[in-house]
């Protein structure tokens, strides 16, 4: 009996290295169960009504007379901070602005995008650049020419001679003086237009399948076209067969911008300036077919030829005429 109580001591010693890690794993299991339980005890620990006095106190703490954390005296020194700063930006824009507009001249652009050969443009424009149309069917073309009547209000006779004047044909009108004095413009009377001018003909030939379309260049400050020589308007079939257009007739005279209306002077000086137009009469194309056409600028310094755009001293639209 006595040799059976040694063996079970060391028995009892042996067995306690064993369990003396299984509680250290239990503990360590047992102490993140703890944490979160303290952290959400001092997490409700706090009111609805503890948490808004606060933020109340945060807003206007009365014993230490603070507004958001801040002294009046600190909200003082702040905002004159922020309120120096940026004036001074202000000023410093100011500033630049007005010296990059010392710079800058009010009627003749300093830096100019645009090349120097003038771009076209035809009228009457409506949708796109296919004019499309029956004879016989008035509503299909009656929009085109109450698009030119409209276009034409500004170049009446009456309202050319009262605003503009006499020039001499054939050589530019250069005009001295100070940049900002106000430029006299030459007339352009409609009733140069002819045919196409929808004095003698009200619907400029639409309702006998003989179209007018008027031809207008873009205006450039100081452009001199042609280099003394008046610019010319060519008309032609772009891609099909060349009957389909067999007569065109130009207005006024053979089809040229005089060189009179030029150069151009801006419109904070050039007030009543109208720009020179080119009515081009179809006097004879194909119908029930799309006739392409394109209509060039010839001249001196003129280029027509840029495949990438086709505004530069030409145009392309296409003429369906209906019966």
């Amino acid at each position: 009996m006595a040799s059976n109580a040694p063996r079970r001591g060391a028995e009892s010693q042996r067995g306690s290295p064993h369990q003396a890690p299984e509680n250290r794993h239990e503990e360590k299991a047992e102490d993140p169960d703890s944490g979160e339980e303290e952290t959400k005890a001092a997490m409700g620990s706090k009111t609805w009504r503890e948490l808004a006095g606060e933020l109340k106190l945060f807003l206007w703490n009365r014993e230490e007379r603070t507004c958001l954390g801040r002294t009046a005296a600190s909200w003082g020194l702040i905002l004159l901070f922020y309120f120096v700063l940026y004036t001074c930006l202000a000023g410093m824009f100011a500033f630049c602005m007005y010296v990059m507009l010392l710079t800058l001249s009010p009627y003749t652009p300093t830096y100019r995008d645009r090349v120097a050969p003038p771009g076209v443009m035809i009228r009457p424009y409506l949708h796109g650049f296919t004019i499309a149309f029956n004879v016989s069917r008035r509503s299909t073309w009656q929009p085109y020419v109450d698009s030119l009547h409209r276009f034409l209000e500004a170049y009446d006779d009456k309202v050319q001679e009262e605003k503009n004047i006499k020039c001499v044909a054939g050589r530019y009108f250069i005009q001295g003086g100070h940049e900002s004095e106000e430029k006299k413009a030459c007339q352009f009377k409609r009733s140069l237009l002819q045919n196409c001018s929808g004095i003698g003909d009200p619907t400029f030939g639409y309702s006998k399948g003989q179209p007018c379309v008027l031809l207008k260049m873009n205006r450039i400050i100081g452009y001199r076209p042609g280099a003394g020589v008046p610019v010319s308007v060519d008309c032609q079939v772009q891609k099909g067969n060349e009957s389909d257009l067999r007569s065109v007739d130009f207005y006024p005279g053979n089809g040229t911008f005089d060189l009179m209306y030029y150069p151009y002077y801006g419109k904070i000086t050039h007030v009543n300036y109208t720009s020179p137009l080119v009515a081009m009469h179809f006097t004879d194309v194909k119908k029930n077919n799309l006739v392409p056409i394109q209509c060039r600028l010839k001249g001196e310094g003129i280029i027509n030829d840029v495949s990438n755009d086709r505004f530069l001293g030409r145009i392309i639209f296409t003429l369906s005429i209906g019966k």
